[in-house]
This record gives C-alpha cells, sequence and structure tokens, in this order.
C-alpha cells in the first residue's frame, strides 16, 4: 500500500461519522406509531377510494376545531421563541393554519352541503379535545423546545403520510385533493424548517429536556393514530345520549 493510501486509510479511522439529527432519533424510536397509522383503515380507505363521505365528514370538521386549537399553540410557542426568525415563521405558521382551514374545509363543506353553523355546533370529539389541550397546555407551561417537539407530528407526520399516498393516490377526487396538499412541495417546506430549529433546539437542551421533548414527540405521535381512529368510528362522548 502507497503511503497516501495509508495515510488516508488512517485518516478515515480517526474522523468520526457524522452525528445523528435528533429529529432522525425520534423518527426512529417512533416507527411503531407510523406504521400502524400508515395501516389505519382511514387511510388505506382513503387511498382506496372506500372511506364513506360520514367519515371524512365526521374528520373534516374535527380538523377544523383541531386546527384553531392548533393555531392557538403554535402563537404561544412563538411567543416563548429564543430567536426572532422563529418567532415570526411560527407566527406565519399560525395564520396560514387558520387560512387552510378556510380553503381546503370550506370547499369540501360546500361539496357535502355542510354550512358553516353545523361546523360551529359539533362538538370536539373525546380524542380532538384531548390532543388539542394537551398541545395548548404543554404551549403554556413548558419551554420552546419542549412544546415544539409536541407541534412536529403534526407537521411531519401528515407531509410523511402524504408522500406515501401519493405513490397510490386516491380514486375519490376529494380524497385525491387532501392527498395533494399534505405531499405537496410547498407544505414539505414547512415541515423542514420546523426539523431544523426542532434540531438546532436539541443542540442546548439538558438531558432532562431531550427526555421530555421525545415525551412530548411520542404523546402527539399517539394522538395522531387516535384522531384518526376517532374519525373512522366517528367516536362521540359517552354515555351515549338517550
Amino acid at each position: 500500500m502507497s503511503q497516501w493510501l495509508l495515510s488516508l486509510a488512517i485518516l478515515s479511522l480517526l474522523v468520526e461519522p457524522q452525528a445523528q439529527n435528533f429529529t432522525d432519533q425520534l423518527w426512529e424510536e417512533n416507527l411503531d406509531i407510523y406504521r400502524e397509522i400508515l395501516d389505519h383503515s382511514f387511510l388505506t380507505s382513503l387511498s382506496d377510494g372506500t372511506l364513506s363521505q360520514e367519515a371524512f365528514s365526521f374528520y373534516m370538521i374535527q380538523d377544523a376545531h383541531y386546527l384553531r386549537e392548533f393555531a392557538r399553540a403554535l402563537s404561544i410557542t412563538a411567543s416563548k421563541a429564543p430567536r426572532e426568525e422563529w418567532a415570526a415563521l411560527l407566527n406565519r405558521h399560525a395564520v396560514d393554519t387558520l387560512e387552510y382551514e378556510k380553503t381546503l374545509h370550506e370547499s369540501v363543506f360546500a361539496e357535502y352541503g355542510i354550512s358553516t353553523e353545523q361546523v360551529g355546533q359539533a362538538d370536539p370529539s373525546p380524542a380532538a379535545f384531548a390532543y388539542t389541550n394537551f398541545l395548548v397546555v404543554t404551549a403554556y407551561s413548558r419551554p420552546f423546545a419542549e412544546s415544539l417537539s409536541a407541534l412536529l407530528p403534526c407537521y411531519w407526520i401528515y407531509w410523511e403520510v402524504g408522500k406515501q399516498l401519493k405513490k397510490k393516490g386516491s380514486k375519490d377526487p376529494l380524497y385525491q385533493r387532501w392527498i395533494d396538499a399534505y405531499s405537496s412541495e410547498e407544505y414539505g417546506d414547512s415541515v423542514k424548517a420546523i426539523l431544523e430549529i426542532v434540531n438546532l433546539s436539541s443542540t442546548s437542551a439538558s438531558p432532562s429536556e431531550i427526555l421530555r421533548m421525545k415525551e412530548h414527540f411520542r404523546h402527539s405521535a399517539r394522538y395522531e393514530w387516535m384522531f384518526w381512529e376517532s374519525a373512522y368510528q366517528q367516536q362521540a362522548w359517552p354515555p351515549k345520549e338517550k
């Protein structure tokens, strides 16, 4: 072996491999939940076009409730951001979330003949109520990095689901519109921006904060599964009204 090749081989042994991003760790540690989400009947039937209109309507109405509270949690989290550009981004996302609600949701409601009064009068489902309360309470009570970690699954899981469903598409044009929204490059850019902030925030977090960031992420990932399950089953509050 030449002296140059020998030196190169020694150097390669001395160079440490690139550290794994914190968000890569999050994803690997929660792959079990993501796989269960992909296999959920709500999404598989949405993809093959057999999801009932009633289940999708239930989902969209609950999503309208959810996104309003998600925007509130984003704004609270933005107020704790250690960098001005992060605060500006999160506040912009909060506004964009409400705008999204007005466009995609209203188009679906119009097509299904659902009035804004019906949406406003509908109670949040148990899953939607629990999930949004978790996000808002976490935003109020926990530091910036922890709160953003709780918000991350909504961004990230929807993007990954959207990209996966995009490969097959849907026979239902309305469901395809939903898939297109969450698999779009524009939406992906928003997700990437949040991933970068979470990764940067993790570099200054203490071991106990890292643990809580992971716990919050997993809680929200589980809530994502529960939200789709709630819509598929059209779950109401127990006990049933007589």
